[in-house]
Parts: structure tokens; C-alpha cells; sequence
């Protein structure tokens, strides 16, 4: 496996990583309202190596997840996708080596059964399609899409679409072919594998939950996009739609997962992306922990 790719197993489910970008970035500009540094210096004995560089950075990855259960090849949202990304040319553009790395972990689009989007961002939904003879088509086309009802009620009734701005040519192509579901967000997927409502970074935003063979995971989406959120609560950023309900569903997020069995797998996390929530005295510190693969 490259660093492109990772794999585990999770009671009977397979799960893997087929990631877009590895990059580092500087937590004062992306938490730039609520970045301190004294937060971050008392966390660093569990933040490096895997979520902290040597010269203060935090790693950051846009990755999806491809899931096994039951028969059933689930794709957990698809990153940027090839396309401009208005105000952000290092991202725009930036060809298929996202499908390159997913044949690599031996999937090709015909491959995936079903696309869950844990909510509308841009980030989330790039791969949702591509661009032929100058029109936007689904990329999965053997697959159902399943977007939650309120997200998407949410973004096609949002005269300014805010971090969603690919809705028109990530979102709505589906649709129109016929190969969405709008889903609960706590919608059951298999037996194995459902969703569970974590508002506030958008308001339908939705996390994944797995269980299989008596081990038990959750897929963050964007209710964290560092694991020093679990620590810092109220460290926000400018693409949560509603901050004081992120806060709180994180804080919710850390008393139910925290000090369980329950793997974390972060949607923008770096390193080995999964771990543990672990109780640290009055705050909680997040352990990079492999599952076995």
C-alpha cells in the first residue's frame, strides 16, 4: 500500500483509504478565529508526529473511504475532483490521480455500489462527477447517492451557497440523472454501516457509523477536522455554518466515543487517520492508533 492507500479491517467490513492530498497548513490560518498557541503547546506530546510537524503545522488530508459490508462497496465522500476550486488554485485542476489511487486499491468507479456524502462541501463531493464533452456526469454510474434531505434542502434553497459553491456541477448532475436518494441522517445503509446526525458544521451534516463483527467505528466527516477538536471544542473554523452547535457536537462527540472501543477514523486527519478518544484529566487527547489490516 502507498500513502495513498490504507486498509483495515473492521470486524467483517474492509475499509480503505484512497486518499487525494497530503498537505500541511498552518493552524493559526485555518482556525484563525480560536487558534492559540499555549492550546496547542499543551497538547503536543500526543499531537506529533502524525498530526504535528516540527515547525508547528498541523497535517491535513482529503481522502475518502471505501467500505465492504455486506456485499455492498460504499464510497464515503469524494474530495475535490478535477475542476477549478474558486479561490483555490493549488487545488484546481489537479488531475485523476484520485481514480488512479482507487484502481491502485484495486476499485474502479463501476466498482462502487453506493456514495454517501457526510454532507454538501466542496471537498466532499468532487469526485461526485466528471466532466465529459463539456457536460458534468456522474462518476459512479452503477451507484445510488445518497445525500441527506436536509443538507440538500439546505444548499438548493441557498441563494449563496458558501462552501458548497460546486453544488451545480458536483450535487445537482446526480440528481438530474435520476441516481440520488435524500436520506434521514440517521438513514441505515446495511446492517453494518449507518448514519448518525452531527449538525452544525452544516446543518445536516452527518457522521458514519460502523459495526461489524463485534467491533465497533465512526467516520467523522467535517464534525472534526483536526483531532485537536476533541481537546479544543470551540477551536471552529469558517466553514461551519453554525459554531455553537458544532462546539457542542463535538463535546457530545468526545463524551460518547471517548475512553470506548469505538475507532475514530478522521476524515481530514493525517498520519495513520484512526485512533482512539482518550480521557487526558479535564480534557480529552486523541491516539493514532493501526487497526490490524
Amino acid at each position: 500500500m502507498s500513502e495513498n492507500n490504507l486498509k483495515w479491517r473492521l470486524g467483517d467490513m474492509q475499509i480503505t483509504l484512497v486518499r487525494e492530498i497530503l498537505s500541511e497548513t498552518d493552524p493559526a490560518q485555518m482556525f484563525h478565529k480560536s487558534y492559540n498557541a499555549d492550546d496547542v503547546a499543551k497538547h503536543e506530546s500526543w499531537l506529533k508526529p502524525h498530526f504535528l510537524n516540527d515547525n508547528g503545522l498541523f497535517h491535513l488530508s482529503i481522502h475518502a473511504f471505501v467500505l465492504e459490508s455486506e456485499g455492498q462497496t460504499i464510497m464515503v465522500d469524494t474530495c475535490l475532483g478535477n475542476r477549478v476550486i474558486p479561490g483555490y488554485d493549488r487545488i484546481s485542476n489537479i488531475g485523476d490521480g484520485f481514480l488512479t489511487a482507487l484502481a491502485d486499491a484495486g476499485y474502479e468507479p463501476a466498482d462502487i455500489d453506493t456514495v454517501v456524502c457526510t454532507h454538501l462541501h466542496f471537498d466532499h463531493v468532487g469526485w461526485n462527477t466528471v466532466l465529459k464533452d463539456g457536460e458534468w456526469v456522474p462518476t459512479f454510474p452503477q451507484a445510488r447517492y445518497l445525500f441527506g434531505r436536509q443538507e440538500y434542502e439546505f444548499w438548493a434553497g441557498a441563494e449563496e451557497k458558501g462552501f458548497a459553491f460546486t453544488f451545480g456541477d458536483a450535487v445537482q448532475p446526480v440528481v438530474d440523472a435520476g441516481l440520488a436518494d435524500l436520506v434521514d441522517s440517521d438513514h441505515q445503509v446495511t446492517g453494518e454501516v449507518w448514519l448518525e446526525p452531527t449538525p452544525g458544521h452544516t446543518p445536516g451534516h452527518a457522521s458514519v457509523r460502523l459495526s461489524s463483527g463485534g467491533e465497533e467505528g465512526v467516520i467523522t466527516g467535517d464534525m472534526a477536522h483536526h483531532p485537536i477538536q476533541f481537546a479544543e471544542p470551540q477551536w471552529g473554523m469558517d466553514a461551519d455554518e453554525d459554531p455553537q452547535m458544532a462546539t457542542q457536537t463535538r463535546r457530545d462527540f468526545a463524551k460518547k466515543y471517548g475512553d470506548t472501543d469505538v475507532t475514530v477514523f478522521g476524515t481530514h486527519f493525517g498520519g495513520p487517520t484512526c485512533g482512539h478518544i482518550r480521557s487526558a484529566g479535564e480534557s480529552w487527547e486523541f491516539r493514532a492508533e493501526a487497526v490490524a489490516g
